[in-house]
C-alpha cells in the first residue's frame, strides 16, 4: 500500500484512486505498519465490520450453520493433495520454513484459505449418512501475498469468513451454493445499499478446483467492478482427493459433496466507493455503527443548556434502538460538522440554545446534506423514518448510476467502442476461452460473470460463432 499523507480529501472526479485512499486515511477507517499490505484496522472501520460479522453472522445461524476455526498453517503436503486447487494458489502462498533457529522438517503454508484443513478433519468425522449435512462456518485471518496492494480491497492479510459444507447428494450441495449466494446478494442490497449482479464464474475464473463458482458483482462509482462474494460448489473432487467417504442408507460406501462460499473486508471498500463523495464516507444506516451524531452548539459545560438537552436526546434515542453519540469535543461547531461529515455519520443532529426555545432541532442528512427542522418531542418518531428513507434513497441512486453503466454490444465494432465507457458490457458468448482471452487483450476486459436468467440470442462478436451465454464483462479492482 503506498503511503498516504494526512492531507484533505481529493476530488473523487479529479482521481478516484487517490480520493479512495485519502477517505480511507481522512476518516480513520485504518492506518499503516511496517508490514507492507498489512494493515490495522482503526475503531470506526473495526466497528463496521463488526456490524457485517454480526449481520451475517446470525443469517448463517439460522440457516444451520455452527462456527468452527481451524488451524493458521498448513503442512505442504496437505495442500499439494488437490493439485488444481494448490496450483491456484500457488503464487500467492507464504510460507514458514523455520521455527526458532531449527529449519523444519516440512514447509508450512500460511493459509490462503481452507479447504484442505477442512477436508482432512472431515475425512475423521465422516462416517455414516447420520453425519450428514455438516454446516460449517468460521471467521478468521487468511494470507495471500499480493504484489499490488490497497486498503480493504487488496491487502496480504485479510479478514474473512469462509463456509464450508458437505452433503450427501450432488443436489444438497448445489441447493447450499445457491442458498448462500442468495444470503450474500440479500446482505449487499438490504444492508449495504450495494446493487449487484449475480451469476456464474466462466471455466477460466472460476475458484481453483471447484465445478462451479458463483459471484457477487458490485459497480463502483468509476464503473470498475468490485467482485464482493463468491459460492462454490465442489463436487466430489475434494472428497475423492481426500478419501473421504460415507456409509448411506443402502448400506453402500459414497463419496460426499461439498460447498464453499465467502466474503471479506472488501465490502466496506465497496461501501467507499460506491457511496462516498467529496466531503468523505457515507456510511448506509444500516450497517453505520453510530446512525446519529448530536453536536450541541457552545461550549460543553454543564451550564450549556444545549448540551444537558443534547444528553437527554442521546438516551432517548439509545432507548428506541438508535446508536448515537454526542461530539463532546473543545472543536469548533464547524470543524465538528466537517468532521462528522468525513466519517459518514447518517444523520448530524444540531441543537443550540435558540432550538430549545423553539423546541426543535436540525437534521442533517449525510447522503444528501439536506437540513430538516424537526420538533424535539418527535425525533424517536421521525429519525426512525428518516435513517429508512436514507437507506432506500442510498440503494435507488446506487441502482440508477449502475444502470446508466450497463451497455450491450452485439459486434465487434459495438464492443471496441463501449470498452471505452466506465461500466459493463454485455454480449452473446460463444463459451470459448480464447474469445474471452481476446477481449481482455484487446479492451482490457476481464469476464465479470454469466447471466442465468437470460438465454444468447446473437452472435458471439469476437469470433462471430452462435452465442451460448449472456455474459458480463467489465474492468475491476
Amino acid at each position: 500500500m503506498a503511503e498516504i499523507q494526512n492531507k484533505e480529501i481529493i476530488k473523487r472526479d479529479d482521481n478516484f484512486a487517490d480520493w479512495y485512499t485519502s477517505i480511507v486515511k481522512k476518516a480513520d477507517l485504518v492506518d499503516y505498519t511496517s508490514t507492507k499490505g498489512s494493515m490495522i484496522i482503526r475503531p470506526l472501520g473495526y466497528a463496521i465490520w463488526e456490524n457485517i460479522v454480526n449481520v451475517l453472522d446470525s443469517e448463517f445461524k439460522k440457516l444451520g450453520h455452527e462456527n468452527v476455526q481451524m488451524p493458521m498453517f498448513i503442512p505442504e503436503s496437505l495442500l499439494n493433495i488437490e493439485k488444481e486447487h494448490v496450483e491456484g494458489f500457488a503464487p500467492e502462498v507464504a510460507w514458514v520454513t523455520h521455527g526458532g533457529k531449527e529449519k523444519l522438517p516440512e514447509r508450512l503454508c500460511v493459509r490462503p484459505t481452507s479447504e484442505t484443513l477442512f477436508c482432512e478433519h472431515y475425512k475423521k468425522i465422516i462416517k455414516s449418512y447420520r453425519d450428514l449435512p455438516i454446516l460449517y462456518n468460521q471467521w478468521c485471518t487468511i494470507v495471500r501475498w499480493e504484489k499490488t496492494t490497497r486498503p480493504f480491497l487488496r491487502s496480504r492479510e485479510i479478514l474473512w469468513q469462509e463456509g464450508h459444507t458437505m452433503h450427501a447428494t450432488s443436489k444438497e450441495a448445489m441447493d447450499e451454493t445457491l442458498r448462500m449466494l442468495k444470503v450474500y446478494e440479500d446482505f449487499q442490497k438490504n444492508y449495504l445499499a450495494l446493487p449487484v449482479i449475480v451469476g456464474e464464474k466462466t471455466e477460466k475464473e472460476k475458484f481453483a478446483g471447484a465445478d462451479k463458482t458463483y459471484t457477487i458483482e458490485a459497480m463502483m462509482y468509476d464503473g470498475y467492478a468490485l467482485q464482493n462474494g463468491t459460492s462454490h460448489y465442489f463436487g466430489d473432487h475434494f472428497a475423492k482427493a481426500f478419501g473421504i467417504e460415507f456409509l448411506d442408507k443402502d448400506n453402500k460406501l459414497k463419496t460426499p459433496y461439498q460447498t464453499s462460499w465467502g466474503c471479506t473486508t472488501r465490502m466496506i471498500g465497496a461501501i467507499i466507493m460506491t457511496h462516498g463523495d467529496d466531503q468523505g464516507l457515507v456510511l448506509p444506516p444500516k450497517i453505520a455503527p453510530t446512525k446519529v451524531i448530536i453536536i450541541p452548539i457552545g461550549k460543553i459545560s454543564e451550564e450549556n443548556k444545549a448540551y444537558l438537552k443534547a444528553k437527554e436526546l442521546k438516551e432517548e434515542l439509545l432507548n428506541a434502538g438508535i446508536t448515537v453519540k454526542i461530539d463532546e469535543t473543545d472543536k469548533t461547531p464547524g470543524y465538528k460538522f466537517a468532521e462528522a461529515e468525513v466519517k459518514g455519520f447518517p444523520i448530524r443532529l444540531e441543537i443550540g440554545n435558540r432550538d430549545l426555545e423553539n423546541n426543535v432541532v436540525t437534521l442533517v442528512r449525510r447522503d444528501t446534506r439536506e437540513k430538516i427542522t424537526c420538533k424535539i418531542d418527535d425525533i424517536t418518531k421521525e429519525i426512525p423514518k428518516l435513517l429508512d428513507t436514507i437507506q432506500d434513497d442510498m440503494y435507488n441512486r446506487a441502482l440508477e448510476r449502475r444502470n446508466s453503466m450497463l451497455y450491450e454490444a452485439n459486434s465487434y465494432e459495438e464492443l471496441s467502442e463501449l470498452s471505452k465507457k466506465p461500466g459493463f458490457v454485455k454480449i452473446n458468448w460463444c463459451g470459448n476461452s480464447e474469445c474471452e482471452d481476446k477481449i481482455r487483450e484487446e479492451f482490457g476486459l476481464k469476464s465479470r460473470c454469466i447471466i442465468e436468467d437470460e438465454k444468447a440470442d446473437g452472435k458471439c462478436p469476437i469470433c462471430n460463432k452462435d452465442g451460448k451465454h449472456k455474459i458480463y464483462f467489465g474492468r475491476q479492482y
